[in-house]
């Protein structure tokens, strides 16, 4: 029997073992000791102790993951989201251990995951990038970019994502200092401190394209999503389609994400993402995410397909493309994170969950559960679809209003307030409508 080891925690590694398990295939779910007692580690076929709490000695430990892959009897591996879902070393890695990778290519990866690089190909292929600095080599050059391209400014990392490495700047005094914490945090996160410069865009909107590559040059595009509501660079509701866009432009970024994709024979799922400039009417290229990503649910619901198995079926050579890919309807996700009203992680014991009915809810925990304080706050999405965005949004709604969980603060009253505010319900959006048209005066986004 097929038998997949699981790199990953939380909702995706659940989410994960459930679809393997539908399709007939074994799981081993490598866990640190902080989530051993983790439903997904329950769920799997069969856990495995990578080491203590801290990621670094547990899931970002690649030779440790590759050990237990292999000392299972594993012949594929899927890294989820966020971890080692994009480190082209560790693709390579085990591609040289004879598993098969739940994802592109260590090359493929690499072509496209660092941004200044991608940026550089889309351009070849005539996919519009807009205006962008080269890497930032030293003060006077940094000086010099950000007077060529005009303030306001926002540093990119070239390397990683999750808003990592960006700081808007909207004038020269504060130049200097923007670009050494961008820097510092990029090194921190990724490894890798280099910083870009790109025009900041006021009335914009976060699109992106799903897309699926066969590894041949073929690439299925599956319309696009809408992730505009953001704290901080980090995507707190996503949609699909992205009906504010024109259709027209929104056929222009599918065929630019197949066109980008198949030059370089992209396999499994991967996202290509663009800035919509509401008032230019225009769109650019941003970057590609090669792996799953978090809102995926929301183009599952619409098109009815499963991309996780997707991606299990590719590896296992089992893909067969639907005859009948169409899409219907609306949907929309929001991430349920554990925080308390100043936004701060509230890690601790959950002693009663009770999420709605009649919704979908992928989520890692549930009554009992333990959240730690060594990972990412996010416990739950909340996704709803429905036939059209105003039926979508009643259902977001009510979905919300259903959903209680007691023994650890959450964000589903902030959420709460986010679809019920007019701005919302109309599809007002922009990128910095949180900080600039929702909170209160003085409520900060920390």
């Amino acid at each position: 029997m097929d038998r997949l080891f699981v790199a990953n925690r939380g909702e995706i590694a659940l989410r994960i073992i459930t679809a393997a398990h539908a399709m007939g295939v074994e799981t081993v779910v490598g866990v640190s000791e902080a989530d051993r007692g983790s439903l997904w580690a329950r769920a799997a076929t069969r856990a495995l102790v990578l080491g203590p709490a801290p990621a670094r000695q547990s899931y970002l430990d690649g030779r440790l993951l590759l050990h237990a892959a292999r000392a299972s009897g594993c012949s594929a591996l899927h890294p989820g989201y966020g971890f080692l879902s994009e480190n082209g070393d560790f693709a390579r890695a085990v591609a040289d251990a004879e598993l098969a990778f739940c994802g592109p290519t260590a090359d493929q990866m690499e072509a496209v995951g660092d941004k200044l690089a991608a940026r550089a190909l889309a351009r070849e292929l005539g996919v519009e990038t807009g205006q962008a600095s080269e890497a930032l080599t030293d003060a006077s050059a940094a000086v010099a970019a950000a007077r060529a391209l005009g303030y306001p400014v926002v540093t990119k990392a070239s390397a990683g994502g999750g808003g990592r490495g960006m700081r808007v700047v909207r004038e020269e005094a504060g130049l200097a200092a923007a670009i050494a914490e961008a820097r510092a945090e990029a090194e921190a996160a990724f490894g890798d401190g280099r910083i870009y410069l790109e025009p900041f865009v006021e009335a914009a909107r976060h699109v992106e394209v799903q897309a699926f590559g066969l590894g041949d040059g073929k690439v299925i595009t599956l319309g696009t999503r809408d992730c505009s509501i953001q704290r901080r660079y980090q995507k707190l509701v996503e949609e699909a389609p992205a009906v504010a866009v024109p259709e027209a432009a929104r056929a222009g970024m599918e065929a630019a994400a197949a066109r980008l994709l198949g030059a370089i024979r992209y396999r499994g799922a991967g996202t290509v993402e663009y800035l919509w400039d509401e008032v230019r009417g225009h769109y650019r290229f941003l970057e590609v995410n090669a792996r799953i990503q978090v809102e995926h649910p929301v183009t599952e619901m619409i098109w009815g397909i499963d991309l996780v198995q997707w991606q299990i079926a590719l590896a296992f050579g089992r893909f067969e493309l639907p005859a009948d890919l169409v899409a219907r309807g609306h949907a929309i996700e929001v991430r349920i994170l554990a925080e308390d009203d100043d936004f701060r992680p509230a890690p601790g014991r959950i002693s009663s969950w009770q999420p709605p009915a009649g919704v979908r809810v992928d989520s890692g925990f549930g009554a009992g559960c333990r959240v730690p304080p060594f990972y990412d706050s996010m416990v739950a999405k909340l996704i709803v679809a429905a036939p059209t965005r105003a039926a979508a949004v009643e259902r977001l709604q009510q979905g919300l209003a259903g959903f209680h969980v007691e023994g650890i603060a959450t964000s589903i009253p902030f959420l709460r307030r986010i679809a019920s505010h007019g701005d919302f319900i109309a599809n007002l959006l922009s990128t910095r409508w949180l900080e600039a048209g929702f909170l209160p005066a003085g409520e900060q986004l920390s």
